[in-house]
């Protein structure tokens, strides 16, 4: 009897993991900008092109956690009602587990980053004072 609900447990979360590998494909992950302005030796020009690079990417995490969730409702609309409430809670439970990790992820990586980028402000920053600062007879 172990043996088969075992079987049972791996057979809902192999289903709810297709159901939402098959709705997340709707969700590109957003890409994250390739090259932040050294902010040591950056002009203000790009730093404020830069900015808008992050800007933009804040908008795709954004779009992209928002199709998450409008997809992992679908997901959950999509399970069978003929389970019995306890696989109907499981499969949820998985999907909800998935939301969670891709979501997670997504904005983890989004807060890198933005910690990197922000880095580089505060070293633009420092930078364009030294350069003032030598400029003053």
């Amino acid at each position: 009897m172990k043996f088969r609900s075992t079987v049972l447990a791996s057979s809902l979360a192999i289903a709810a993991l297709v159901v939402a590998a098959q709705a997340s494909a709707s969700c590109p992950y957003p890409k994250a900008p390739g090259g932040i302005p050294d902010g040591s030796k950056a002009t203000k020009e790009e730093m404020l092109a830069g900015m808008k690079t992050m800007r933009a990417y804040n908008d795709l995490v954004a779009k992209y956690t928002d199709c998450l969730k409008t997809d992992h409702d679908a997901a959950i609309a999509k399970i069978d009602p003929a389970l019995t409430a306890d696989k109907k809670d499981a499969q949820k439970v998985e999907l909800d587990k998935v939301l969670q990790q891709k979501n997670d992820a997504a904005v983890d990586e989004a807060q890198a980053v933005t910690t990197r980028f922000n880095d580089q402000i505060k070293a633009f920053k420092a930078a364009d004072a030294a350069r003032q600062a030598a400029a003053k007879p």
